[in-house]
């Protein structure tokens, strides 16, 4: 094998380079070459191609996310202890714990691979987790794919799921919630975004950093092969073409049993304070661990590459350096606590190797076969890529589509007609059920959920001793973003704060999952600026700090962009989750409320979608100070006791929220439509701000007198019953078997009992 070495890159400066083949723009090739002072070697070439690209550099969005920056660095809990930049954010939850989370995406190879594309997801977004000095104590997915009756959703639809069950039941992670959307827009271009959350003790935080000359650094974990060369860091930024994608590097390959070995291993050897500095291998592989830990740190590091274990010894050096091979990290660890972390990964049969050392130099030198093949400066690999300031404009189609307002569009007037268009709103793929999915999913291992799918968000307990908790919930409307950006982004952080909020919970911090076009577009790099702006200005009113997140870019096929949807994750904190409080209806008996205003705004919703097939409007209001104000009752009322059960009013409005409410338990309800609201806006509008509660009897004067203390819209519209029935009153009543046969249908019917 013929090896590129610096000294021969010295000498054949104008030796032809695939550069473009490997993903960089002729003047980022050239600005390799003048940071360098001569042509990179393959080897080198092959680092800045994977570190530079979109994915692992964020070139075209950096300049918006600085924003998320300036965002202030307390929540209403404690103080944020890590945030962007480092693998995942960190906030203080009282009690001495701290928790980490975060989602990223693995869209691109998931279309391709659907089962390992979603499968090593899970596992990258674990070790993300992981390295941050944490367990990880469960995960969450957010989902998208093609209308439900394609072909294409047939093939990708169970592979993905089954990939994101498979990797994550055999890690023995709870899945608490998540979301499964269906939209044309996803047709080819699947969305597959995945969180994880852990816990740690204060004390136990670790950083991605190699500091201390003299210190070794240790590759370990599962030996490095040919799958994933490229991978996602090559795969996530370019567009597919409408015949598939244009580049098709081979997709990792997970092995979730090595995953849990990696995990008890490397929480043992944080235990035994043996660990100086970590980081995960995931986007990138080694080219990411080796910049980014030299970088953060001391900034010099020597590596033996020939010391890396392969699983295929015919690897070049360059592949070496960009396979993305699964369940592997890098420490780095002081000489005389060497001996004890091999003994460690040795107990729990871990391959461990010494492959490098922390050197004062400034560079981050490689070696193989005797052979210099990398000497680069590693901040100008992993920190001081290119930046662009990609154009953007407000496309010229916005004010056609925005004008296409829904009021023109018939709607059901009678009672028969309400009826009708329930049931066909309950059994469409976006509201129904979603067991078909969940069901494959473990919920309750380790013993620590409270609250799991379908409950609007799920919950953990961390401490046995004080009932300390947490709640997340992933959120996001690509027809809202596509209608409004600004107010897209902003209305997946209020329906994600307030299915948080829901389970009495106080919102805190917010991880995100930006999903959009080409950045190449400027109408697309309008909308991702906007959202951009939105959700911090957002976030800024709801003092819910950005802690971290996701850039996914390049998503569509061809000429057509995917919906712009921008993911958010909430999480809150339940000072005792015995007090959580759960969405379906329990008691008979119990009195039923609508929480804040109901206005006709059916711009973007599910009826619109569903009945006429229609895009059009604006999408509802945003008031981010009622959603604080909703917040704050719910945390109340679940402090106090007033309430037995919470849903968010989002998507389908009041009549999907008393759908789920009643079936979760098969408790029925009678309903009646408030004084001057009209029943089809009553059941279907899509305002935001709102919750439906059932409030005990004896209870409902502290409540209502709670609600008019803070001058907070509340209305009685129903009693919980037990005849069986949803029944609204003066307009139609449906029987509980006819509604689950519409709501538990469709997915079955579509992919197959």
């Amino acid at each position: 094998m013929t090896v590129d070495t610096v000294e021969t890159a010295t000498k054949t400066p104008e030796q032809s380079q695939p550069w473009a083949e490997l993903g960089l723009k002729a003047d980022e090739y050239e600005r390799i070459r003048d940071i360098l002072g001569r042509r990179p070697t393959s080897s080198e070439l092959a680092m800045y191609s994977v570190m530079w690209s979109e994915h692992c550099s964020y070139k075209s969005s950096k300049v918006h996310l600085r924003r998320f920056g300036e965002l202030q660095q307390e929540t209403p809990v404690g103080k944020l202890l890590a945030g962007i930049g480092e693998n995942a954010g960190v906030i203080d939850v009282g009690h001495g714990y701290a928790v980490t989370f975060k989602a990223e995406s693995h869209n691109h190879p998931s279309y391709v691979e659907p089962y390992q594309g979603a499968a090593t997801g899970v596992g990258g977004i674990v070790r993300d987790i992981l390295a941050m000095g944490a367990r990880p104590i469960g995960v969450m997915d957010s989902l998208r794919f093609g209308p439900l009756d394609a072909p294409d959703t047939a093939r990708v639809l169970p592979g993905v799921v089954a990939g994101v069950g498979g990797y994550g039941n055999c890690l023995g992670l709870p899945n608490i919630g998540g979301e499964v959307v269906f939209d044309s827009t996803y047709s080819g271009n699947p969305l597959v975004n995945a969180l994880c959350v852990g816990v740690m003790r204060h004390e136990d935080l670790h950083l991605a950093k190699a500091s201390g000359a003299g210190n070794k650094v240790i590759l370990y974990g599962a030996r490095t092969g040919g799958d994933g060369i490229g991978g996602v860091s090559v795969l996530a930024s370019e567009t597919f073409e409408s015949s598939g994608p244009a580049k098709r590097p081979s997709v990792q390959v997970g092995d979730p049993f090595m995953e849990k070995l990696l995990i008890e291993c490397t929480l043992e050897l944080f235990a035994a304070g043996v660990v100086a500095g970590i980081q995960d291998l995931g986007g990138a592989g080694l080219s990411c661990a080796t910049s980014e830990l030299a970088s953060a740190g001391d900034g010099g590091m020597h590596v033996e590459l020939d010391r890396v274990p392969l699983r295929d010894s015919t690897l070049a050096p360059e592949e070496i350096l960009m396979s993305e091979s699964q369940e592997r990290m890098m420490a780095v660890v002081e000489p005389a606590d060497v001996e004890r972390f091999m003994e460690i990964c040795a107990k729990w049969d871990v391959q461990a190797d010494v492959i490098g050392e922390v050197n004062e130099s400034g560079r981050l030198t490689i070696e193989w076969r005797g052979e210099t093949v990398v000497d680069v400066p590693p901040r100008t690999v992993a920190h001081e890529g290119p930046v662009y300031q990609r154009p953007y404009e407000r496309p010229g189609w916005l004010d056609e589509l925005q004008a296409a307002a829904s009021s023109s569009l018939p709607r059901p007037s009678s009672g028969d007609e309400l009826r009708s268009t329930l049931l066909r709103m309950v059994a469409s793929p976006n509201l129904c059920s979603r067991a078909w999915v969940t069901d494959q999913y473990d919920r309750y291992v380790l013993g620590n959920t409270v609250l799991a799918q379908p409950e609007d968000a799920g919950v953990l307990r961390l401490d046995d001793d004080s009932g300390l908790g947490i709640a997340l919930s992933v959120d996001a409307n690509g027809r809202y973003a596509k209608l409004d950006p600004y107010a897209g982004a902003q209305l997946a952080l209020a329906e994600a704060y307030r299915n948080v909020a829901v389970t009495g919970a106080k919102p805190v911090a917010v991880t995100d999952c930006l999903n959009f076009g080409s950045p190449e577009d400027p109408g697309v790099m309008w909308q991702f600026a906007e959202a951009v702006r939105g959700l911090a200005d957002g976030c800024q009113k709801l003092g819910t700090p950005v802690t971290g997140g996701n850039v996914s870019l390049y998503n569509q096929t061809g000429d057509t962009a995917i919906l712009p949807t921008p993911v958010v994750g909430v999480l809150g904190v339940l000072d005792d989750v015995a007090r959580r409080i759960p969405s379906g209806f329990r008691t008979p008996g119990h009195i039923i409320y609508l929480l804040g205003d109901t206005a006709d705004e059916f711009g973007g919703s599910e009826w619109a979608h569903v009945v006429h097939s229609h895009l059009g409007g604006l999408p509802p209001a945003v008031d981010l100070d009622a959603e604080r104000e909703l917040a704050e009752i719910l945390h109340s009322a679940s402090r106090d006791g007033l309430v037995s059960a919470a849903h968010d009013v989002s998507d389908g409005g009041v009549a999907q929220a008393l759908v789920e409410s009643v079936l979760r338990h098969g408790v029925g309800a009678r309903v009646w439509v408030p004084d001057g609201l009209d029943p089809f806006v009553f059941l279907f509008s899509e305002s935001t701000a709102r919750a439906v509660v059932a409030v005990p009897h004896p209870e409902e004067v502290r409540f209502t007198g709670m609600c008019e203390a803070r001058r907070f819209p509340h209305t009685r519209i129903g009693v919980i019953d037990d005849e069986g029935t949803l029944e609204v009153q003066g307009q139609f009543s449906i029987g509980f078997d006819e509604l689950r046969r519409a709501h538990e249908q469709t997915l079955p019917s579509a992919l197959g009992e």
